[in-house]
């Protein structure tokens, strides 16, 4: 494994930490800033909504700049964001800091996701993108317990300077570690934000930013409220819920690792399988909610499952972007949180509806069968245009170019 995947997964470690460990730093915050629970929840939709913005308009300013010096520079932004939270004096401080240290969020893992694609064989590109989301998913696993734990021993703006000090970490590890260059391919042309925007013109693309969508929207429609599902339905107490979280975000790393093997063998067939397993997991964690076995089992298979498709979707759409798929890449990525926002927005109206805790796990499950759907009908499309590009289940290929870079990839 190339080193550099090894700092790519450390920044995207701390990226996932900045997005998730707020969770369990709201109270803290609300109390600290005279807020209402409500108000404090804008740092974690003003994040959001700053990450879809991000991914397009920084990957796109930066299409015709080298990546390494595009991902160092994102990494000083993240920095700088997370060192204002952690100094902010006031409620708008705080949520400007959110803003900043989320603008790197979507651009960082869309180029680094095309540079970890770089940095290995053409087989193992799937997997390469697998090693640096671990980190992701990592931060999954650890954010809340992590930053519930330092912001309970020594106050919350102590977990900001944590997170910047693992910034400067993946900072230093990408200028050490991660090619200044890859030997430039025959076919290499000039990086052009108008040809990053051409790769849009291709319809499986647009497939599969849906399918992006609506899949992540389903699983987290599910999970946003399972807490609630967790103490009013199966029974479990409060203080049972933390780690019933980190089972699920130890099947999201399994199922990102597996997802990332089985997508350098098929993407499609990698999402066909997962899409409708999750389908099969929701359906079930809906109707056996009230069983405290079934529900253990099944959180672990959801984020098995439902983070199992990442490696395969970011993939995908880099893939049919042809010789432009930074772009697309960030694109893919303003996706997943359109999705995530999608997701949450569909579970409290059902709940609101006064359809019971369990419903979002139904709208989840609806959901995410129509991102089956839509990948069935993106699969058939892509055999029948196979004459002009591989078909989706070979090894991928993408002419990935940035300065003297230019490797066939995804």
């Amino acid at each position: 494994m190339p080193l550099g995947l090894l700092a790519l997964a450390i920044g995207a470690f701390g990226i996932g930490l900045t997005e998730f460990v707020i969770m369990g730093l709201l109270p803290d915050l609300a109390a600290d800033f005279g807020v209402t629970e409500a108000a404090a929840g804008w740092f974690i939709s003003g994040y959001a909504l700053a990450v879809a913005v991000g991914a397009i308009a920084l990957t796109a300013a930066a299409t015709r700049l080298p990546r390494k010096p595009v991902l160092m520079g994102l990494l000083g932004l993240f920095i700088a964001g997370n060192a204002i939270s952690a100094l902010a004096p006031t409620y708008e401080a705080m949520l400007v800091g959110r803003i900043v240290a989320a603008l790197c969020h979507g651009a960082f893992f869309g180029i680094g996701a095309v540079l970890a694609a770089d940095l290995v064989a053409p087989a193992k590109r799937a997997g390469a993108i697998a090693i640096m989301f671990t980190g992701l998913t990592a931060a999954n696993v650890l954010g809340v317990p992590f930053g519930t734990f330092l912001g309970q021993q020594y106050g919350w703006r102590s977990t900001f300077w944590v997170i910047s000090a693992i910034g400067v970490v993946a900072l230093i590890g990408i200028a050490a570690l991660v090619p200044k260059s890859v030997p430039a391919a025959a076919t290499a042309t000039a990086p052009s934000l108008r040809r990053e925007l051409g790769a849009f013109r291709s319809g499986q693309v647009w497939l599969s930013l849906t399918v992006t969508v609506l899949g992540f929207g389903g699983m987290f429609g599910a999970f946003t409220y399972i807490a609630y599902t967790l103490t009013e339905v199966s029974g479990f107490a409060a203080t049972d819920v933390p780690w019933l979280l980190v089972l699920f975000g130890a099947g999201l790393v399994v199922g990102n690792w597996i997802g990332g093997k089985l997508a350098d063998r098929s993407i499609d067939g990698t999402l066909l399988g997962f899409i409708a397993a999750l389908v099969v997991v929701l359906a079930l964690l809906g109707w056996l909610a009230a069983s405290p076995v079934a529900v253990i089992v099944l959180l672990v298979l959801m984020g098995g499952f439902g983070f199992g498709t990442v490696p395969a979707l970011q993939s995908r759409v880099m893939r049919y972007a042809d010789q432009a798929p930074t772009l697309a890449s960030g694109a893919n990525i303003a996706a997943f949180n359109v999705g995530n926002a999608l997701g949450a927005f569909a579970g409290g109206l059902a709940i609101s509806a006064g359809l019971g805790y369990t419903s979002p796990i139904w709208v989840g499950a609806i959901i995410t069968a129509a991102a089956l759907l839509v990948m069935v009908v993106a699969w058939a499309t892509a055999r029948a245009g196979a004459p002009r590009i591989e078909r989706a289940d070979a090894a991928p290929r993408v002419t990935t170019t940035t300065g003297s870079v230019a490797t066939s990839a995804l």
